[in-house]
């Protein structure tokens, strides 16, 4: 398996991704200081760093945002601890993941998280290394590699309710 784990968390029918408004809401960006180059679509913010769109939201200490010619973003977020949060679309429910270094890519639908990275999911939980969230497709991917030390992937997956246990409602 070579320190690779393949999870396919996609134990909600019909399919549950990240909140789709999400892309239509405009970004809020909050930092003790910023720096915006235009000539090369890039933007630094540093201090205390808190990006919102919508139901998503990034704090870090240091936030890099790089924008391509087609207009999609790809952001970088650096901190100690550096965290996401998003809403899964038409549920109560979040997604929310911790590392030294996430990475967000809008053309690719991907959140990155590098070094000591933890993603959860209502109770389900994976940690390794690097840990890649695709919010369109709904599916986790953990490894440890560039780790220091040989280590394996952790996944914590807990059952679902089956629709047969919900008690039917008693006819009279």
């Amino acid at each position: 398996m070579q320190n690779k784990l393949l999870i396919l968390l996609l134990l909600f029918s019909p399919l549950c991704h990240a909140e789709k408004a999400d892309h239509d809401k405009p970004v809020d960006i909050e930092a003790d200081q910023a720096q915006v180059d235009d000539a090369k679509k890039i933007s630094t913010f540093t201090g205390k760093v808190v990006l919102t769109q919508g139901t998503m939201i990034i704090r870090s200490e240091k936030l890099v945002v790089m924008q391509d010619k087609s207009g999609f973003k790809h952001g970088t977020a650096y901190g100690h601890t550096a965290s996401f949060r998003q809403k899964r679309e038409g549920l109560d429910e979040y997604v929310e993941g911790y590392g030294e270094r996430i990475e967000y890519d809008t053309k690719a639908s991907t959140v990155d998280f590098y070094v000591q990275a933890k993603v959860k999911r209502a109770q389900d939980e994976v940690r390794g290394e690097h840990v890649t969230y695709n919010s369109s497709t709904d599916i986790f991917q953990a490894n440890n590699e560039g780790s220091a030390a040989p280590a394996r992937v952790h996944a914590i997956l807990y059952p679902k309710p089956k629709t047969s246990d919900v008690a039917a409602p008693v006819q009279k």
